[in-house]
């Protein structure tokens, strides 16, 4: 696997930041239900798949493309578990549930990785 670009990665920051800024706005407008619906949009992952190009190219592509793609299934599925235990713990008390999904998320994030990776 090779390096990964500064343009690549500026292109990644701009448009994940841009699509957390238009679910924001979207939530102003529209309501929070809305501005959650569009921060699920999988901009980081997008991002990251479309400036593939600019670092890899033929097998390394292809190969790099799939290993990012299986990432983002795990990455969110783990996000999906976190938001439904938050969607348990924040009514308890936001800033107790928030901290112990941010913790949960952390810890199955962590397991996940040293499971795949050995």
């Amino acid at each position: 696997m090779g390096e990964i670009s500064v343009s690549a990665l500026l292109i990644r920051f701009l448009l994940g930041g841009a699509a957390v800024v238009v679910s924001a706005l979207i939530a102003r407008k529209l309501g929070e239900k809305a501005g959650g619906i569009f921060a699920a949009f999988p901009a980081v992952y997008l991002a990251a798949l479309l400036t593939n190009g600019l670092d890899f190219s033929g097998g390394d592509l292809i190969t790099h493309s799939i290993l990012l793609s299986k990432g983002a299934i795990i990455g969110m599925s783990i996000n999906i578990l976190v938001a439904i235990l938050a969607g348990f713990l924040l009514p308890k008390g936001w800033k107790r549930g928030l901290v112990n999904s941010m913790v949960c998320w952390l810890v199955v994030s962590m397991v996940v990785v040293f499971v795949t990776s050995h």
